[in-house]
């Protein structure tokens, strides 16, 4: 095994560690929010307000990336997240820790990830042999999944038998493990720039948009990630709790195998493409299995009406995004050059993740304000919904799912015909 990447697989070990960690406390944190107000909306500004910094500051982030050591703005991100954590530990320590303090907390989060991410994305880069990315992105893939599925469980017990604070205990002590590891184990190549050569953050921005603008095929792929996550958000990552809970009669544990299902079908496709089990041409294996994952996903989803076929529905949908994610990355990190990778990194994570906060927003409103009530008049349109998803509370939220994935499904395929896609292999 190559040397580097023996020490890419020490630094995934450390950072999967460190973001169960941060994965726990923030299902534990949304847990205390609920508990406190009762408020879906609130749960649902606690995510916004870390994404918004996000995608604002990724915009000039990569610049900044690309013109610093890269272990150093990880590191510095890092120690900066984990201060947050501390001082929300002392808070609750103290019994004054209030909704507005998580809203700050998640702000100063998601601007430091803003830099962390490309930070990391790059590192990746230098760190791994090309030969290995898809499977890079594969293990990304089993683990982010892998903690999906076991965060919430963790999370759940933990605070029941210990509270906020026993998670941020764990949370800060992860973090102290994976610094240590960053610091002191893991070595990334830098490349020597003179200052002259070195770009101001709004003109590294601007090149980075001038890449994307050229190169019209990465531009296509990042515009339809950006779709995906919209569309996932809009109903998968927002609106699927409430619509099983209210489909199910309030049961939480039809709610937790379709989760754990969805968890497994993830981590299923992330060992698979860590193996190497998938189609050499990148830009065929995105769009194939974006229009698999919302046509059966989706769609199955909407018109599911018990656990087993909702577990079929999130097992299809869920399955192929590893695939997805392995093919962005091995298309950017070939096509891209090293020497500007952060800035278009960053730009592309603001152009993907721009559209989640509309999502998250949108989602909730149209679930509560269109299709639910809609939904329960009868007319000649809702007649036919009702032999499709049946009716009912929750029948609402089953016809955005159809909806999601018929335009997904549509939208994918629509980009995949492109000249720019077709060609792109």
């Amino acid at each position: 095994m190559n040397q580097n990447f023996k020490k890419y697989v020490i630094f995934w070990l450390s950072q999967s560690v460190s973001q169960l960690g941060s994965a726990m406390t923030s299902f534990a944190l949304i847990l205390w929010a609920y508990m406190q107000n009762g408020s879906a909306m609130i749960v649902s500004l606690m995510s916004f307000f870390n994404y918004v910094p996000y995608i604002i500051v990724s915009l000039f982030a990569g610049t900044f990336v690309d013109n610093h050591s890269k272990k150093k703005v990880m590191l510095i991100s890092d120690s900066i997240a984990a201060v947050c954590s501390a001082i929300v530990f002392v808070l609750t320590i103290g019994s004054r820790l209030h909704i507005y303090h998580i809203y700050m907390v998640n702000f100063i989060i998601g601007f430091m990830n803003a830099f962390q991410g490309p930070a990391s994305a790059v590192a990746v880069g230098k760190m791994v042999p090309r030969e290995k990315l898809a499977q890079v992105s594969g293990m990304n893939s089993f683990s982010g999944n892998l903690i999906s599925v076991m965060a919430p469980v963790l999370a759940a017990s933990l605070f029941a038998f210990g509270g906020l604070k026993i998670l941020l205990l764990i949370d800060l002590s992860s973090f102290v493990a994976a610094f240590l590891v960053l610091l002191f184990v893991i070595k990334i190549p830098e490349d020597k720039r003179d200052k002259a050569e070195q770009k101001s953050m709004f003109a590294g921005c601007a090149e980075g948009f001038r890449y994307l603008k050229i190169n019209k095929a990465i531009f296509t792929i990042i515009i339809t990630m950006a779709l995906l996550n919209f569309f996932s958000r809009l109903t998968y990552e927002n609106i699927l709790p409430p619509m099983i809970l209210a489909r199910s009669g309030n049961d939480n544990i039809a709610l937790g195998i379709v989760n754990a299902v969805m968890g497994i079908g993830g981590i299923a496709g992330g060992i698979i493409v860590a193996t190497g089990k998938f189609s050499k041409n990148n830009a065929k294996m995105i769009y194939l299995s974006a229009m698999f994952s919302f046509l059966l996903g989706d769609v199955m989803m909407g018109v599911g009406r018990n656990v087993i076929f909702w577990s079929i529905a999130g097992l299809a949908a869920s399955l192929p995004i590893p695939f997805i994610n392995a093919g962005q990355n091995v298309i950017l990190y070939r096509k891209v050059p090293e020497e500007i990778q952060g800035r278009v990194f960053a730009v592309r994570n603001a152009f993907q993740f721009s559209t989640i906060p509309m999502g998250i927003l949108l989602g909730g409103f149209l679930a509560d304000y269109v299709f639910e009530p809609v939904m329960m008049t009868e007319n000649a349109v809702t007649s036919v919904l009702h032999i499709l998803v049946g009716n009912g509370a929750g029948s609402g939220m089953a016809v955005m799912f159809l909806c999601t994935g018929l335009l997904g499904c549509l939208f994918s395929f629509v980009f995949y015909r492109q000249k720019e896609i077709q060609n792109l292999n």
